[in-house]
């Protein structure tokens, strides 16, 4: 690697070092590791060759120096008889094994080395790969996977096909356990195990995994699994200390059960809740869990014939606004009441690149704000990474809010700043409301509530990744260039609960969006007050 280049590539991750770490939270700054991992690669390509060549010579001297020492051993008296024979061994001796010993000790790792440590520090640390590994378990969840199905990388869309080895599904299954989600613990070493006992190669012993299976599964309540299980591992390691205190542990509150089921008239009483290697899945502090995950697969969309005759597809003008009379967007309802609607062709391939262009070097990891403090925080309920655009950025921010405006009808001199977020592995926002329901919000004196929301979809997703509303049953699926628009208030200003929504997990693909927040003061004319509070 010369100079030049070390220079310039340190330049560059000194650049992108303040965007270190959460890389699992945007699939667009995970396109960097790509690139990062393909020079490392040239690196110990260029390493090998070295190492190769530096071998080659020291081949070819061994080579020759076994010759010479075949006839020389074979009559040495003879052999130093010849005054240049002596000469040649005296010069050998002293000069030219001290040269190969110099060869020898050249360190041609250096060049890589010194790589790989400048980018060492930029890699994705311990976080992301919990954060990894728990993104595929919302993925597991929430489009019901198969956990086989994602050993053997089978997602719907995809161009690559990547499996997990026995070690991957180990790693998966104990960062599980450090998070005390036995559930998935059990799902994930059970699926080790199986790969382990159809004959893959792997640094794993199947008592590592047996030891962590046998014991989730107690911690699920199945103790006779567990104790088939620790019988199994016993069996394959006598001496585990561990796994035998947990046998005997087992055999009492099984001989405990047992004394107690002959109390009750029927033994299906103190059967396990769990058992026969079925475990549900815990439930969580998401009241509207099953119906949003459902939401998410495309299940449970309450879109009957009745409503669908309610919605039409029309030429929007913006109430007959100059700019739009000659070209007027496509508007197509997506939903009936609340009013949620789609604009066509809002944003072009070209602004879309040059918005991803100007967010992408601010992305950071989103945040929420704290109900309870009103202090900004990250949250594993937002997994994504999100900028703020500002007009002086770039001349087409100006652009494309004086034509959100245009379209709404609505003033963006109040409005936030254009926000751009990208979501990564298993990217998503479960239900929230847009608008404020906290009086402490500063911002709720000076602009109002969050009138509305405009919604652009910067790309296609190949699977998930979805729009939902819980609350009366509706999904919407990103189409790149388009638009939704929806109002979270009532004329009346009071917040319009229906619009609680999410954003679901991203299956397989790389979903960006920007969204503007249209607020309250200076559209008191622009959108007047009804005569009833839910108009």
């Amino acid at each position: 690697m010369t100079p030049l280049f070390k220079t310039l590539l340190l330049t560059y991750l000194m650049c992108v070092g303040q965007i270190q770490a959460e890389f699992f939270t945007s699939i667009g700054q995970m396109t960097d590791l790509i690139y990062a991992e393909k020079d490392l690669v040239q690196s110990l390509k260029a390493y090998i060759q070295e190492e190769e060549s530096k071998l080659a010579k020291i081949k070819s001297w061994a080579e020759k120096m076994e010759s010479l020492t075949f006839k020389s051993t074979s009559d040495p008296e003879g052999y130093l008889a010849h005054p240049v024979n002596a000469y040649k061994l005296v010069k050998r001796l002293n000069t030219e094994w001290l040269k190969l010993e110099n060869l020898v000790l050249e360190d041609t790792a250096k060049g890589f080395i010194s790589n790989l440590t400048v980018q060492r520090q930029f890699f994705p640390n311990e976080e992301d790969e919990t954060g990894a590994a728990k993104a595929l378990m919302r993925l597991q969840d929430t489009y019901k996977l198969d956990t086989e199905m994602i050993s053997k990388g089978e997602f719907p869309g995809t161009k690559y096909r990547s499996a997990l080895t026995v070690d991957d599904c180990f790693g998966m299954g104990k960062t599980a356990y450090n998070d005390g989600d036995y559930y998935h613990t059990v799902l994930w070493m059970e699926q080790a195990l199986k790969q382990h006992d159809e004959g893959e190669e792997t640094t794993v012993s199947k008592v590592e995994i047996l030891d962590y299976l046998s014991y989730a599964i107690f911690q699920l309540g199945d103790i006779r699994r567990a104790m088939e299980l620790t019988r199994r591992l016993v069996f394959l390691d006598p001496s585990h200390e561990r796994a035998g205190n947990n046998m005997r542990y087992f055999e009492k509150l099984l001989v405990s059960e047992r004394e107690a089921s002959s109390f009750n008239e029927t033994s299906d009483a103190t059967e396990p809740k769990n058992s026969g290697g079925i475990y549900e899945r815990p439930q969580d502090y998401l009241p509207e869990r099953d119906v949003y995950e459902a939401l998410c697969r495309g299940e449970g969309v309450k879109m009957t014939p009745r409503r669908q005759k309610r919605l039409f597809c029309r030429y929007h003008d913006g109430n007959r606004n100059p700019h739009l009379l000659i070209a007027p967007f496509k508007e197509e309802d997506e939903w009936d009441s609340p009013h949620i609607v789609r604009y066509y062709e809002v944003l072009s391939d070209e602004e879309i690149e040059k918005i991803k262009e100007l967010a992408k070097p601010k992305l950071a990891r989103a945040t929420v704000r704290d109900p309870k403090t009103g202090v900004l925080t990250v949250a594993n309920y937002r997994v994504s990474k999100s900028s703020w655009l500002e007009e002086t950025d770039d001349p087409i921010i100006a652009k494309v809010n004086h034509r959100m405006e245009q379209i709404t009808g609505l003033t963006v001199k109040t409005a936030e700043l254009l926000q751009v977020a990208n979501y990564g592995m298993g990217g998503q926002y479960e239900p929230h409301f847009d608008f404020s329901r906290r009086p402490f919000d500063s911002t709720l004196k000076t602009e109002g509530n969050r009138l509305a929301t405009f919604l652009n979809y910067m790309s296609d997703v190949e699977a998930g990744g979805a729009t939902v509303f819980p609350d009366f049953g509706a999904a919407i699926w990103p189409k790149k260039g388009t638009a939704v628009f929806w109002y979270n208030l009532f004329r009346s200003g009071e917040g319009d609960y229906r619009t609680r929504h999410a954003a679901c997990p991203v299956l397989v693909g790389c979903k960006w969006v920007s969204n503007k927040w249209f607020h309250e003061r200076g559209n008191e004319f622009l959108r007047p007050c009804g005569t009833t509070e839910v108009d």
